[in-house]
């Protein structure tokens, strides 16, 4: 890929992104309206992207980049189970959500690129890799799968924990601000502390969503496109989703099924390349595999929470990593 695309398609994704910001500069609730507005928009941007894609580039990548983009966009959707946790633990009033969100989003998508840097060199210069990113997705598989019904464990987290003991922190929130003085002593605010937990947070999703992201595509320009394409659409998702995340019981599930397909892709890749007799997944068919699981995975948890209205989705480990808690109620873990 040429580097003037390159730079038009980063160019595009920092204006959407202040674009963003601009819209979130003020703190305000965000109404399900004005959410789901912006949801609309952001995945009309990405499916338009890929008709692009697919009309200038050929079917094949197109095909490869809707597929990459599924799967970024439904573990996106498990991504906001923390941050609701997140939020619900350190109380963040919900007019100040869209800025953190915000924020968030900007440090995974700086982060993001650096592990797809990485990890295309990776592949490149060392195509064993596809069975370390391979073996790595199952094993994320089976840690999700298994912990399908507990809560991620936020106070595990190393870096809040020293966060904690080594900064002073103000009692109340100050608007988006970061710091604040206090008789003449400077302070962090707990808004602080909340994008430390997103930032670790969003690094640890990244380990997991760049090696599936790589297992439908060698592209590293549809990888970069794929993240940041699921990524934008996230704040405005959060707030169209906060209410209807607990009704995904089996999101898990799914989640699990498409890392655990990928993982096995990524290997079939390394060893078609080292016996041309060992077939590979076609793209198309791993489409086909990951709109099945979510539309069933959907569906299911719909009529299950019908069937049984107690039943509630867990946002399991951290992508796989980490501790978990078996708390019963998301509210559990507000401060008292």
């Amino acid at each position: 890929m040429s580097l003037a695309v390159w730079a038009a398609t980063v160019a595009g994704v920092v204006l959407l992104l202040a674009i963003d910001f601009v819209v979130g500069r003020n703190p305000h609730d965000v109404s399900m309206r004005e959410a789901a507005a912006w949801s609309v928009f952001y995945i009309g941007v990405a499916l338009a992207f890929g008709i692009g894609v697919w009309t200038i580039a050929g079917p094949e990548y197109g095909q490869q980049y809707y597929a990459a983009w599924l799967v970024e966009k439904s573990l996106s959707v498990d991504n906001l189970f923390i941050f609701l946790l997140i939020f619900a633990r350190f109380a963040v009033p919900s007019e100040l959500q869209q800025r953190a969100l915000l924020i968030g989003v900007a440090l995974a998508l700086v982060m993001r690129a650096a592990f797809i840097a990485v990890g295309a060199a990776a592949l490149e210069y060392f195509a064993f890799t596809f069975v370390i990113f391979g073996a790595f997705l199952i094993w994320t598989a089976w840690s999700i799968f298994k912990h399908r019904n507990e809560d991620a464990d936020l106070d595990e987290n190393a870096v809040m924990r020293f966060a904690r003991k080594r900064l002073r922190v103000s009692d109340d929130y100050q608007g988006n601000k970061l710091t604040t003085v206090q008789d003449g002593r400077r302070f962090v605010t707990p808004m602080f502390l909340v994008l430390i937990a997103i930032g670790t947070t969003d690094l640890l999703f990244a380990l997991d969503s760049i090696p599936a992201t790589f297992g439908v595509t060698q592209v590293p320009y549809l990888v970069f496109a794929a993240n940041a394409f699921a990524l934008l659409g996230l704040r405005a998702l959060f707030f169209v989703l906060r209410n209807l995340l607990e009704k995904l019981v089996y999101l898990a599930v799914g989640l699990s099924v498409i890392l655990a397909f990928i993982g096995v892709k990524l290997m079939l890749t390394f060893g078609h390349q080292v016996n041309p007799q060992i077939p590979e997944i076609p793209t198309v068919f791993s489409l086909v595999v990951i709109l099945v699981v979510l539309t069933v995975t959907t569906v299911a948890s719909l009529v299950k929470v019908s069937r049984d209205p107690s039943a509630r989705a867990h946002s399991g480990p951290i992508a796989g990593h980490g501790h978990t808690t078996q708390t019963t109620d998301i509210e559990e873990s507000r401060p008292r």
